[in-house]
């Protein structure tokens, strides 16, 4: 696999099974979003694939109006644990909107100030945070509904957490991943972060094992 080793971090597993494709990697830039805020600085995004790279089918109308969610094969994929620790926020309440492709991704763009403005649910969406050795680990934008975990439980890396969505701030189903030392993102700093010692960058296709439900 390539990618880069870095030095400070915290480690984690692949929080999924199959192949997904990188986005957004701090192994690229920091901060990855373009942005510090919310604790955002080395924050991860992955979008699943089919076994051919695609995350849906291409079409005229893909370019030009929103499609539905459901259309896109990894769309509740199941979003694992990276981690040991206690589940400290689940959050289950927001809605998966259309995702936005071609002309309608650009229309999407122009709504982000709004979605900043409104704070860290209206960008994380449906989300899990988990605390671990007083590092917490949030992963955002999952199904509405599909959360099976609560506050105050234990969960060990590998356990299910949900399922891959489009809430929040997302523009087609993804898991956003992203590590910080406290519990209320407008508080927090970033933690760089890796995935068995190595950070992925921006294009590749990693490929983790089966999932444990």
């Amino acid at each position: 696999m390539r990618g880069r080793a870095i030095s400070t971090f915290i480690d984690l597993v692949y929080p999924f099974a199959g192949r997904w494709l990188v986005q957004n990697s701090p192994a690229n830039r920091v901060p990855s979003h373009g942005t510090r805020l919310l604790a955002t600085s080395y924050a991860i995004d992955f979008v699943p694939v089919t076994d051919t790279g695609r995350t849906a089918p291409m079409t005229l109308g893909s370019l030009l109006r929103p499609e539905p969610s459901n259309r896109f094969s990894g769309f509740d994929r199941p979003i694992l644990a990276p981690i040991g620790g206690v589940v400290i926020a689940a959050h289950d309440h927001e809605p998966d909107h259309p995702a936005y492709r071609g002309v309608p991704s650009i229309r999407y763009a122009l709504t982000q100030h709004r979605r900043a403005a409104a704070g860290w649910t209206a960008l994380a969406g449906n989300h899990v945070l988990i605390e671990s050795s007083g590092t917490i680990v949030a992963l955002c934008h999952l199904r509405q509904g599909s959360i099976r975990v609560h506050p105050g439980q234990q969960v060990q890396a590998g356990d299910m957490l949900g399922g891959c969505g489009n809430s929040g701030n997302s523009t087609e189903p993804h898991v956003h991943v992203q590590a910080m030392d406290h519990r209320d993102p407008e508080r927090a700093h970033a933690i760089p972060l890796t995935f068995a010692g190595v950070l992925p960058t921006n294009g590749e296709t990693v490929h983790a094992g089966e999932s444990r439900d």
